[in-house]
């Protein structure tokens, strides 16, 4: 019998560019725990412009790839650090990116999900606030319980980037709704 499970292509955006960043680990750990009918693609997003509404005729590739990956995305994963109590500049520019021009939203329907990391005790609870308002603006379905506001600790990741036991079953719960929304949502 044909197995008639389908597949499921998340594109995930990692609001930070620093190489060592918290939240580019937890985005790849995260991932882990999904099954194999799921897939994650990062997003590059370090070399797009910044927006400018006059690009929106031509976009150069950078912009096209972004759009064109977002489009073909089931659902999308934002992972996203606090800077200033907002998101940071560089996510903001990627989802201008994206939702543009006028009619062109490539976020529209596509359920999304949002988690962060920082070394602050409060996580990334602001800046996910404000992506939340964003997202709904831009018609993206967004998983909005349980949140993930994770504080760093050094041994959060051991050394093959997996989530320690203390955290495990939390982000894998999480992974477990998060998994059910796009079902649900990439259905329609």
């Amino acid at each position: 019998m044909k197995n008639l499970m389908k597949n499921y292509k998340i594109a995930f955006i990692v609001g930070s560019l620093r190489s060592d960043s918290f939240n580019q680990k937890l985005a790849i750990a995260i991932s882990k725990l999904a099954p194999p009918e799921f897939s994650f693609e990062q997003v590059q997003i370090g070399d797009l412009p910044l927006y400018n509404q006059d690009d929106d005729a031509s976009p150069v590739e950078s912009v096209k790839r972004l759009r064109a990956t977002i489009k073909a995305a089931d659902g999308v994963l934002f992972v996203t650090p606090e800077y200033n109590r907002s998101i940071p500049g560089v996510l903001k520019n990627a989802i201008d990116h994206a939702s543009m021009p006028y009619g062109k939203n490539a976020w529209a329907g596509k359920p999304a999900g949002v988690v962060g990391i920082s070394v602050g005790t409060m996580g990334t609870c602001m800046a996910q606030q404000h992506l939340r308002n964003v997202l709904a603006y831009l018609d993206a379905p967004t998983l909005g319980q349980p949140e993930v506001f994770m504080q760093f600790k050094p041994d959060l990741f051991d050394v093959n980037g997996s989530i320690e036991a203390g955290s495990l079953e939390f982000l894998q719960q999480w992974m477990e709704r998060y998994m059910t929304w796009v079902e649900k949502h990439a259905a329609k």
